[in-house]
């Protein structure tokens, strides 16, 4: 959910300094760095479509994009296992961003060129065994077939970076096969589905804080069955595991006094997934959380009392950034005690704005029975720059 602040952060700082086409890998950006607080300030939602209230969710249009409103993402994650039983995490995601409203009352311009949208796209793969971690980043315009979204037959791409549907119109959206590669680092996935769509918050209506329209449009897809190869460094991998997709949209902006937030989700043996965030505020309590829920093996979601539960952090690790973030985490409250540790120390993501993002494992007890699982945190915000 923090995606949001993330994303308009990351593409107002490369807009304005002119960056429309980049591909970067990790730790190949300039020293010169943008905080997250400084880029996002001031940004009007005026003229943009807003996330005041319940809507009728509607499939498969609504995989595909929604223009009227500033910012939206496709955010797949995903633990996989070679056949040797090597681990490995990844994660592909895609951000759309609006930089002015259809209806603000310009002439189209008639340049091929000409667009209203920009995608940018993340890439990070987690070697175990190898004590590997890369990632990479490319932002293009959306226009002359160098970036864009579709819903029907199902596609988003950056460049030769894809999400899209392996079935074609006829197929249905799924399988989907995800393709991105750079570096010596490849990913050739097909992802299945398991669990219909899960609507976050209200309906779908996930609010972020106080005043008319500070929300978004968010649902899940929590159990992607999936296989595919990996390629790292020339090895290449077959492998199997479950991916996770987060689909939200939105136009307006996190409240003042947010520091970073943190987000987990984790895909358990038993058939059930469990997914929370938090706001990391001033002042704030720092176990607290904002939201949690179980997602039950027949796809129900089952929300629980993030005030009765705690997310308490351990073992930090010192980036070459200087952030120090956790890598070991406590999730705790009635009927669920789960300790989490992180594949690697290092997942953090050194790209145009640094953050981690990681495979972590999961072993506890959930409802009095114990379990074991897989999934991703996300953090951001612990640096002077995020």
């Amino acid at each position: 959910m923090g995606r949001f602040v993330l994303l308009v952060g990351l593409l107002l700082a490369l807009l304005a300094g002119g960056a429309w086409l980049l591909g970067r890998r990790q730790d190949d950006l300039p020293a010169a760095r943008w905080r997250l607080a400084e880029s996002v300030g001031g940004d009007a939602a005026e003229g943009f479509a807003i996330a005041d209230r319940p809507r009728a969710f509607a499939f498969p249009a609504d995989h595909g994009p929604h223009p009227d409103f500033r910012v939206e993402w496709w955010y797949f994650t995903g633990n996989l296992a070679g056949e040797d039983g090597r681990r490995f995490g990844y994660q592909l995601t895609f951000f759309r961003r609006a930089v002015a409203p259809a209806a603000d009352g310009a002439a189209e311009r008639e340049s091929a060129w000409a667009t209203r949208q920009v995608y940018l796209a993340h890439l990070a793969v987690t070697d175990q065994r190898g004590r590997r971690f890369a990632a990479f980043e490319r932002l293009a315009r959306g226009a002359v077939g160098l970036a864009g979204a579709e819903a029907e037959p199902f596609r988003v791409w950056v460049e030769g970076w894809r999400a899209e549907s392996a079935g074609g119109a006829a197929g249905g959206v799924f399988p989907l096969r995800l393709t991105a590669a750079d570096d010596g680092v490849a990913l050739d996935l097909l992802l299945a589905t398991a669990k219909p769509p899960v609507l976050r918050g209200d309906d779908g209506l996930s609010v972020k804080g106080p005043g008319r329209g500070n929300a978004s449009y968010y649902y899940s897809l929590t159990r992607l069955p999936t296989r595919g190869t990996l390629t790292l460094g020339g090895e290449r991998f077959a492998v199997s595991g479950l991916s996770w997709l987060d689909r939200e949209w939105s136009t307006t902006l996190l409240g003042p006094g947010e520091r970073g937030w943190d987000w987990l989700a984790l895909q358990l043996d038993d058939g059930r997934e469990v997914s929370g965030w938090r706001i990391r505020r001033a002042g704030a309590a720092p176990d607290r959380l904002d939201a949690l829920a179980v997602v039950e093996p027949d796809g129900t979601l089952r929300p629980l009392d993030p005030a009765r539960h705690r997310l308490l952090a351990s073992s930090p690790w010192e980036s070459p950034t200087g952030a120090r973030y956790p890598t070991a985490w406590r999730l705790s409250g009635p009927g669920l005690d789960l300790a989490l540790a992180a594949l690697l120390p290092d997942q953090e993501l050194r790209l145009s704005i640094h953050y981690w993002e990681g495979a972590v494992t999961a072993r506890g007890t959930l409802g009095g029975r114990p379990v074991g699982g897989r999934g991703y945190v996300e953090m951001t915000g612990y640096g002077a720059a995020d």
